[in-house]
């Protein structure tokens, strides 16, 4: 069915675009027909016909052509996003027997995985492992003539006019993305714009930037988008603080998790014609989507042609309609799907979707209370990026709130809140926590809250202190990411001479790294397991400063000047303020230093190192410190994370915290003192 689709399109306008890539890359549909024809055939003769093809790649040409020639070839694809974890790949691809994985570096020569044969469902096209609400997910697998249904119901009830530049937003394996936006565009004969998540300010799963995906949209032209309503708040965050309008866009989709009201209403005063919608994995994705009436926002819409829904008598919906074949070793039981979402539907037929069934609190007053209801009012607050409601046999809600900006007032934005709610749904206490991400394991790939996640740590138990720290320093490090300077980083839009004075004061930092960390450890030679830590912690830094001097050579710099120049005050002053910390306070707030060096690098590597490179053309050798560092820290993260949540002595854990903070303002500075004036000239 897709192919002849693609072959049509190709017959009827040879020079169309099908597949295009923001560095120019593209492929028409007579080529992309002929490829993925050729493909399928080398696929089928190179692998079993019954075990699935396991894919772990970002958004590109290659990936989408790989990802259509397996379906052509008939052999089930094992889509993981690229959030999910060593021990959830491995789990998902033992569960379902997957013979091969293409991952991030192996598009051309895939690895062969040694899991044994599991039987799947007669049929079985794609199987996607639910993030769910534990660490083991589920699969659930999916026909093609399932799948590509649904995507003809989707162009059906949104137009094939539609179908022009769709740009590929959420992550890669994202079921939601694949059927409504990458099947339904080809169907239709529009141009799927796969962009590498970097690309659209998307690699940081802890930060995203949304100026950079508006801009994004801006430039290609992008004329459809499908998002979860983080990422719509986000877009609709930059857009007003920008003032960037997009009247390109003619379709942006909502769905994953329920959309605040108030998101949507001031999304549509931007001029995005927003359309929230409703769907479950089971479903093939997409259930239900508005119209584009511009109907009072709230709603999901009315289900697609080819599903019925109705509601139990609890307000439970119900849907009947073409299903997934089951999960791996469960096949689908007959009958309607049980959703555990409870909703109403209107006189016109529209969906209303409340909350979870499993998720409803109940007070200790006796009242029920959804919780995404209470977080819909939250979130309507511009000062709350992310709330978790909770509050199960208490006397009224509580909430974890994240903070959107530094300088944001939760106090004030939880009464504003409670005054839009009745008495018994209000918020009576809360508390700031970090932000929610899938890297962390508390977000799913689409948006929705990891409840059972984030309980266990925040609410089960008190929080170690790793988790602590991460909530006590949230606002410094809003505040240390909106530095222009790194903002311009992150996003590659420096020059050369910007990059190499970059470089110069991280040479002046990091060649105090080890004297800083043997300084620590003679004061606490008394301790034992933390002179072990700090001779690892030495072992490993050694040398770093070297690394970096050759990254500046590589770049065109003056290695042997740097070395023998003079650090700027802003360096000067984060090296002093540590040393005086180590040699006349606590000694052990030095891994406060740690924590922000190692967290920070981690996100300079996803990021920075990939956007600045393309940006300027550098090679590889250029960029050893922040790669190779970048790669270390994601280790030294929980290494560190190990530590300090040993550390059971509270002046040792305000040391650690207030180091953090002082740091994150001090390296800040170092920052900051950097000249964007050549990036200004060159961009």
């Amino acid at each position: 069915m897709l192919l002849d689709a693609l072959r049509r399109h190709g017959a009827e306008n040879p020079g169309r675009i099908a597949l295009e890539e923001p560095d120019g890359g593209r492929i028409s549909y007579a080529e992309l027909a002929d490829e993925i024809a050729d493909l399928a055939g080398q696929l089928r003769e190179e692998y079993l016909p019954d075990r699935p093809v396991a894919l772990q790649l970002d958004h590109g040409i290659a990936t989408a052509a790989l990802e259509l020639a397996l379906l052509e070839a008939g052999l089930p694809v094992l889509s993981l996003p690229g959030f999910f974890t060593n021990e959830q790949v491995a789990h998902a691809m033992d569960a379902c027997g997957a013979q091969v994985l293409f991952g991030a570096d192996s598009l051309a020569v895939a690895k062969s995985t040694g899991t044994a044969p599991v039987p799947l469902p007669q049929g079985t096209a794609r199987i996607t492992f639910t993030s769910g609400s534990t660490g083991r997910p589920k699969g659930i697998c999916l026909s093609a003539a399932h799948m590509l249904g649904v995507a003809a119901s989707v162009i059906e009830a949104v137009g094939a006019e539609h179908a022009g530049r769709h740009l590929s937003v959420l992550p890669p394996g994202i079921l939601l993305e694949t059927v409504a936006g990458f099947f339904s565009t080809l169907l239709a004969g529009g141009t799927y714009v796969c962009a590498g998540q970097d690309a659209i300010g998307l690699a940081d799963p802890f930060r995203p930037d949304f100026r950079a995906l508006a801009q994004a949209i801006a430039d290609w032209k992008i004329t459809s988008l499908i998002l979860v309503p983080e990422y719509l708040a986000g877009l609709v965050g930059a857009m007003e603080a920008g003032g960037l309008r997009l009247p390109e866009l003619t379709l942006v989709a909502v769905g994953g998790a329920r959309t605040p009201p108030a998101l949507i209403a001031r999304a549509r005063l931007l001029g995005l014609p927003v359309r929230q919608g409703y769907g479950l994995t089971e479903c093939g994705s997409v259930v239900s989507l508005e119209d584009d009436t511009g109907d009072v926002p709230g709603s999901a819409g009315q289900p697609l042609r080819h599903m019925r829904a109705w509601l139990a008598s609890d307000g439970e919906i119900m849907l009947d309609g073409p299903l997934c074949l089951g999960a791996i070793g469960e096949p689908q039981p007959p009958g309607p799907l049980v959703t555990g979402d409870i909703g109403r539907i209107d006189e016109a037929g529209r969906l209303w979707i409340e909350g979870r069934k499993s998720n409803v609190i109940v007070t200790s007053f006796g009242r029920n209370v959804s919780p995404e209801w209470v977080e819909a009012a939250l979130l309507a607050q511009p000062a709350i990026a992310q709330a978790m409601v909770y509050g199960d046999s208490l006397p009224a809600a509580e909430a974890l709130l994240v903070p959107a900006s530094p300088d944001a007032d939760l106090h004030a934005a939880v009464e504003a809140a409670n005054a839009t709610l009745p008495a018994y749904a209000r918020v009576g206490r809360w508390r700031e926590a970090a932000h929610f991400t899938p890297l962390n394991g508390r977000l799913t790939g689409n948006g929705r809250l990891r409840r059972d996640a984030i309980a266990s740590c925040y609410l089960d138990k008190e929080p170690d202190f790793f988790t602590e720290l991460e909530a006590a320093t949230v606002r410094e490090r809003l505040r240390f990411l909106a530095i222009p300077q790194l903002q311009a980083g992150l996003s590659g839009a420096i020059s050369r001479e910007t990059y190499i004075a970059y470089l110069t004061q991280a040479y002046h930092h990091v060649s105090h790294t080890v004297p800083l960390l043997r300084a620590t450890r003679d004061r606490v030679g008394h301790r034992p397991e933390l002179v072990a830590t700090l001779d690892e912690y030495i072992a490993e830094e050694t040398g770093h400063e070297r690394w970096i001097l050759a990254d500046i050579a590589a770049a065109g710099g003056d290695a042997a000047a740097v070395e023998q120049s003079v650090p700027a005050a802003a360096t000067r002053a984060m090296v002093s303020h540590a040393y005086d910390r180590i040699r006349h306070d606590n000694p052990i707030g030095f891994f406060g230093m740690v924590y922000v060096l190692e967290s920070v690098s981690v996100v300079l590597a996803q990021r920075g190192a990939a956007a600045v490179a393309d940006h300027l053309g550098l090679p590889p050798e250029a960029f050893t410190y922040l790669t190779s560092h970048g790669a270390l820290d994601q280790d030294h993260v929980r290494f560190f994370a190990d530590v300090v949540n040993g550390l059971s002595d509270p002046a040792d854990r305000r040391a650690i915290t207030q180091m953090a903070k002082d740091m994150f303002d001090l390296y800040g500075g170092v920052f900051a003192s950097i000249d964007l004036e050549g990036t200004r000239a060159a961009a």
